[in-house]
């Protein structure tokens, strides 16, 4: 490993517990949803800490924020970072840990006159958590050119506020700051963050080298029936799109069953039209979140939901795809780095598969990636009890700061694939 400085670790847990008073919530918990005004004081924060420590800030027109420390030889940089946005009730950890966790990174280096050979850039996704305008990731996709900005731009959110809208409200907001196009070349991603699941601490492990993340595709579904009188519709003669729902999500179950214990299904978000207790629902409109780490499976067992909803008759189905990310693999060299790094200093360590999403998944492609897991209590995520030790956290930053120094100091980016 390089012979990289010691981050400091209870500078790191002031940081994160100073970015958690932004949109806290009762509880220890955090509001801080995509592009609020919250989201935009904790972008602000971030920037501040970054200027004080000679960063250069750039936003681009996706609303991904970067912070850069210049390299000795200039080149492509190391981008290593996270999101700053949460769920609606989230916690303190998720996200947020492997921006601060970068920025501590970088603030070591910085402390130590260490200038890296290539630029090491720090990154602040834009709405990964796809929590108020779906679906998430915006950011990244953008990016990697998965999907284009006037795609996310025409987004609403529950109040018919849209994307571009709060874009052009960031943009007003740091209007001092340079704006780019999204999308540049990388030399290597590094994305550290809460584990989100209890393998690690099940096993006693204190760092995770993850092998990758498993596929996800999501839809929107929609049945169609027609509303009538609650006490006069004949049973025989109803479009009762509720008692639709009912066989097709049954029937959605029993398909995604059938593809084994690995297969993850969720239906979610679902709204009754009129959601009157004397007239016939006459429209149910639900989400559907599938996740499996084989892609083979995965399409196969979409197509056997999609039949599913073939129980609906004799209401009328319509199906909207939103989220098709395949299952990927991260850059074994960076995994090999992840562990020796966590050796050196004495850190449990194995291999393990990511069975959330998140936004390291768009930059594989695009260079070699990969991301370091912390345990977390219980695996618990997304909820203001969500909790991970601060000497863990600090391990995962000493890790971070050791391979990403070493990929700076990587002239071919071969190498790292």
């Amino acid at each position: 490993m390089t012979d990289a400085p010691l981050i400091n670790p209870d500078r790191l847990w002031k940081r994160l517990m100073d970015m958690a008073r932004i949109g806290a919530i009762p509880g220890d918990g955090v509001n801080r949803q995509s592009l609020s005004a919250e989201d935009r004081a904790a972008m602000a924060c971030l920037i501040g800490w970054g200027r004080a420590i000679g960063l250069t800030p750039a936003f681009d027109r996706a609303g991904n924020l970067f912070l850069t420390m210049a390299g000795t030889t200039g080149g492509a940089p190391v981008l290593i970072g996270s999101h700053l946005d949460s769920q609606p009730t989230g916690g303190r950890f998720d996200g947020v840990y492997g921006v601060l966790a970068a920025f501590e990174a970088l603030e070591t280096l910085h402390e130590a006159g260490i200038t890296p050979p290539r630029p090491i850039t720090l990154v602040a996704w834009m709405n990964e958590e796809g929590s108020r305008f779906a679906p998430g990731m915006m950011g990244s996709e953008v990016f990697a050119g998965v999907r284009t900005l006037d795609q996310i731009r025409a987004v609403t959110d529950a109040e018919g506020i849209s994307v571009g809208a709060e874009l052009d409200v960031l943009a007003e907001s740091f209007a001092g700051i340079a704006v780019q196009e999204p999308g540049f070349a990388l030399h290597a991603y590094l994305e550290p963050h809460i584990e989100q699941a209890d393998h690690l601490e099940a096993t006693a492990n204190v760092i995770g080298a993850v092998t990758g993340i498993q596929g996800k595709k999501t839809f929107e579904v929609t049945i169609l029936g027609q509303e009538a009188h609650a006490g006069t519709e004949p049973m025989a003669r109803r479009r009762d799109a509720v008692q639709a729902f009912a066989r097709v999500a049954l029937a959605m179950q029993e398909a995604a069953l059938a593809a084994g214990e690995d297969i993850r299904f969720t239906i979610g978000r679902v709204e009754v039209l009129p959601n009157a207790p004397s007239v016939v629902p006459a429209r149910v409109r639900f989400r559907i979140d599938l996740r499996h780490p084989e892609n083979a499976v995965l399409d196969a067992t979409a197509t056997a939901i999609e039949a599913a909803c073939d129980q609906a008759a004799p209401c009328e189905v319509q199906i909207r795809p939103m989220v098709d990310a395949p299952a990927n693999a991260f850059a074994a060299p960076l995994r090999a780095a992840i562990r020796d790094s966590a050796k050196s200093h004495g850190f449990p360590a194995t291999d393990l598969l990511s069975a959330a999403g998140h936004d390291a998944r768009h930059m594989a492609p695009l260079a070699p990636s990969a991301m370091i897991f912390v345990p977390c209590r219980g695996g618990l995520s997304h909820h203001p009890d969500e909790w991970a030790d601060p000497a863990h956290l600090a391990a995962g930053a000493q890790v971070l700061l050791d391979v990403c120094l070493r990929a700076a100091a990587t002239p071919d980016q071969g190498d790292l694939s």
